[in-house]
């Protein structure tokens, strides 16, 4: 078992390289510190396991927080737990931010949607938001009145700028199916926005 640890990283998702890399691998391949931590997590190396984990809580929690709301605590932590128990069946290491974005979402709409069962209105407090105070304040309240799949779908098309064929593979739904949702969530955001 390889006990040599890689540095923790702390602004994903573009990870430095560990020191025992050389330049030229790392510049070809920005996640080959990330694969690096993964493959040791994999041999059973604790310390490497925390330190992934901590690499991707900020990025979980960055997805989670527009889609599952008030609730993004309970679905980070969701996703982090899936994230961790599929962890030694993820071939390819360098996969890792993709795999953990598909985990991600689909853990964030799925406490979305059980929360929209038991609470019709959610707080969303955690989320950065811009310099103007009035323009959070109408951004949380169009989020607010969006459902957990309408925001699913804006987090991976405008936030994490994916097409409609890799946002339908996350969602595991059609592209067809994407590109509507798509579409109606940005309708049902202009048609909400305070003019």
């Amino acid at each position: 078992m390889n006990t040599a640890r890689v540095p923790l990283l702390q602004n994903p998702p573009l990870p430095q390289p560990p020191p025992q890399a050389r330049a030229e691998d790392t510049a070809e391949d920005p996640w080959a510190a990330a694969a690096l931590l993964v493959r040791a997590a994999q041999s059973g190396d604790a310390l490497a396991l925390n330190d992934l984990i901590s690499l991707l809580t900020p990025y979980v929690a960055r997805l989670c927080r527009p889609i599952a709301l008030g609730h993004s605590p309970d679905a980070t932590q969701e996703a982090l737990i899936a994230v961790f128990q599929g962890l030694p069946r993820l071939r390819d290491p360098r996969t890792l931010y993709a795999w953990v974005r598909t985990i991600t979402v689909r853990e964030a709409v799925r406490v979305a949607r059980r929360a929209e069962r038991e609470t019709p209105v959610c707080e969303f407090d955690d989320v950065a938001w811009p310099s103007s105070p009035e323009l959070a304040v109408d951004v949380r309240d169009v989020l607010r009145r969006l459902s957990s799949e309408h925001r699913a779908a804006l987090v991976l098309r405008e936030l994490e700028g994916l097409d409609e064929r890799s946002a339908s593979e996350v969602l595991n739904i059609s592209c067809g199916t994407m590109k509507s949702r798509l579409h109606r969530a940005r309708h049902s955001f202009r048609k909400a926005w305070p003019r």
